[in-house]
């Protein structure tokens, strides 16, 4: 009887975690099965065979159960739904964070005449209705989302009208509280797939320690017998970790970059950095461009495209870098700052040599770097007067209401990403449900003539268009409209008024451009004491910044371990090397070294008086010691950019202390 074959040569010899399959492996299936399986891999993805962990996946997946992929960076984790989208009848619906990915991965599939669609941020009301229309025809195969999507009530019903028979979660660590990048709204994804009764998930992921593997497959129901994990051992990477000082970095850096034959990625903690270091590079003869997200979009794709297609050799980035790009060839990846995280770590230089040819992944590891990433960590977390504010402001709003998250933000002075995560803690303990995201202001450009625009209406539809234009408040060309508040003038549905706006966007007679996102709930239980809530959550977050502190050391670890580095990485995802990887720093007998943190400065008598002075001034963003400590340590918080405080002087002017000693600083003066 005939079997799929895995090729033994993408598997290390290792023992991985307990709770994974092991790998190399070989499950037997039917013989008319392995013929369709292997026809359609062929047909579609142009692959005779599967690679490595590839096809107890796809097994799993056919045979009715869900799975947990745990595959390096660029280990071939999408055909492992692609594959059965298309054996499957029905749809499939990929979860993911990441809009560039899910483009490209759409066009690809198009590319290959697999009918495939997405719906995020990005599309249009036109688009969107399109996508609609190819759902409810059952012409596609696989749809991909952002995990948000699943906050708008209506998109929930119209799934339950559907034939889903995969959901396939991409960066599934997100889910986990103790993953390096948790993300709140994976939080509600395994309640929501058995809302809909989706039979079977897969959940693919590139770093997972064994205790978020055990969230992931707990959230899900995932047999261990159905946690299918790689090696994370490659032998073609050569690893280094090189301490320095900050004096000597960049010219540390070149002198390795000149050396290097072929692409390489420079990955950064900050934009300015991005910048500072390209334009080094660049003057001393190296083509390098920087990447990050505080650049024009046009400006990302341009540096992107430029790389990928050799012209330019070094690119300088920070981690919104490098998420879906398919290079084979990239001989090198350096850390200028420290990463965040050996996971972070790890799926970075993830992206070398994907080819299977030599490539140097080399770490500068300056003490430096400790009180920047630090203070990031205790900058996303949120004071306990703050989150009272904030659960307060939210649980008092009555039993159905709507928040903008960059109002909520900015009043409470509370990083967006951290409002959402608290809106999130407050739906899984059932205390509100959200209902739907709709946007609160339109601002549309006449296209026609009014007569034009009203020719060949029925009445009752003039009528209406005429009443809904002679509303609209003029600004520069534009109408502005509230259709929550031109609802209640006219007597009519919110939904009437944006959808004759669309209408009327569609037909050619308006551009519409759309603002102001707003989230709908409904309060589902009486919050009680809402001081004991508010505790409750301090505590999730605190633990959350320890956590984050912890993997962090866990980085400096890696400097002055004595044994392989390899196994030191693999070692923290829960596999064990057979022996040393022979392939890295400590293998060659490059002595462990200790990466000291620098001696803390004391401030200055200059610096004390600009602080007094910034107190003097009495700013509303800066009203407590907390607010003050984030700004003087250049920790950007939403009030004080709204207030536009941060083009003052003492913005940042603390950057170089600890946030500790910045606090006691702040709360003294």
């Amino acid at each position: 009887m005939p079997c799929f074959r895995i090729c033994a040569t993408c598997c290390q010899a290792s023992t991985i975690g307990k709770g994974a399959s092991s790998i190399p492996a070989c499950h037997r299936v039917g013989e008319t099965e392995t013929r369709g399986v292997l026809s359609t891999l062929r047909e579609h993805f142009g692959h005779d065979d599967f690679r490595g962990g590839q096809e107890p996946v796809v097994r799993a997946l056919m045979e009715g159960r869900s799975a947990l992929a745990v595959f390096p960076t660029g280990g071939g984790k999408s055909l492992c739904y692609q594959l059965p989208a298309l054996l499957l009848d029905g749809l499939t619906l990929v979860v993911s964070p990441l809009i560039a990915l899910m483009r490209d991965q759409v066009d690809a599939l198009a590319a290959k005449g697999i009918p495939a669609a997405r719906l995020d941020s990005t599309l249009d009301a036109e688009q969107v209705r399109e996508v609609y229309s190819r759902l409810e025809a059952s012409s596609l195969k696989l749809l991909y989302i952002a995990p948000e999507r699943f906050a708008n009530e209506s998109f929930r019903k119209k799934l339950g009208k559907l034939p889903i028979r995969l959901i396939a979660i991409d960066e599934a660590h997100c889910i986990s509280e103790w993953g390096h990048n948790f993300r709140p709204d994976y939080l509600k994804l395994a309640k929501i797939c058995r809302r809909l009764k989706i039979p079977r998930v897969l959940c693919l992921t590139a770093t997972a320690t064994p205790k978020v593997a055990r969230d992931i497959r707990k959230a899900f129901r995932i047999a261990a017998a159905d946690h299918v994990q790689l090696s994370f051992h490659r032998q073609n990477l050569d690893l280094r970790v090189t301490p320095c000082t900050v004096e000597e970095r960049k010219s540390l850096l070149l002198e390795k970059l000149n050396v290097v034959d072929g692409a390489a990625v420079v990955y950064v903690t900050r934009q300015e950095t991005a910048e500072e270091v390209a334009t080094f590079l660049a003057k001393n003869g190296l083509p390098a461009r920087a990447y990050h997200a505080g650049l024009p979009a046009e400006f990302r794709a341009d540096a992107q495209n430029a790389f990928m297609a050799g012209k330019t050799r070094v690119i300088v980035a920070t981690i919104a870098f490098g998420m879906g790009i398919d290079k084979s060839d990239i001989r090198a990846v350096f850390h200028y700052n420290l990463p965040k995280s050996l996971e972070n770590h790890t799926q970075e230089i993830g992206r070398a040599g994907r080819d299977g040819g030599y490539a140097l992944c080399e770490m500068l590891a300056c003490g430096d770097d400790l009180t920047v990433l630090e203070n990031f960590i205790h900058s996303d977390t949120p004071s306990p007067r703050a989150l009272s504010n904030l659960v307060d402001r939210v649980l008092r709003l009555g039993p159905a209401f709507d928040v903008s998250p960059y109002e909520l933000s900015t009043i409470c002075d509370i990083r967006p990403s951290v409002v959402s995560t608290v809106m999130t803690y407050l739906e899984i303990d059932g205390m509100i449900e959200a209902t739907g995201s709709f946007y609160g202001s339109y601002r549309a450009k006449l296209l026609n003539t009014r007569d034009k625009i009203l020719a060949g209406r029925s009445p009752a539809e003039r009528k209406f268009i005429r009443q809904l234009l002679d509303a609209g408040e003029m600004k520069r060309w534009w109408l502005c409209f509230q259709p929550t508040l031109l609802a209640g003038k006219f007597d009519c549905s919110r939904e009437k008024v944006v959808g004759v706006l669309n209408d009327l966007h569609s037909a050619g007679d308006i551009m519409l451009k759309v603002s102001g996102l707003r989230q709908g709930y409904k309060l589902r239980k009486d919050p009680g004491d809402i001081r004991e809530l508010t505790a409750g959550l301090v505590e999730k977050f605190q633990a959350r910044e320890q956590s984050d502190l912890a993997r962090l050391r866990q980085v400096l670890g890696i400097s002055a371990y004595r044994g392989c580095l390899t196994g030191y990485l693999t070692k923290h995802f829960g596999e064990t090397l057979a022996e040393p990887c022979g392939h890295c720093d400590r293998c060659r007998g490059v002595p462990a070294k200790t990466v000291k943190r620098p001696k803390v400065r004391r401030p200055t008598d200059e610096e004390l008086i600009a602080v007094k002075t910034l107190m003097d001034e009495k700013h509303a963003a800066l009203n407590t010691p907390r607010q003050l400590a984030k700004f003087l340590c250049g920790m950007a918080s939403p009030a004080a950019t709204r207030a536009r405080l941060t083009r003052n002087n003492a913005f940042g002017l603390l950057a170089d202390l600890p946030f500790s000693d910045v606090l006691m600083i702040a709360e003294a003066a």
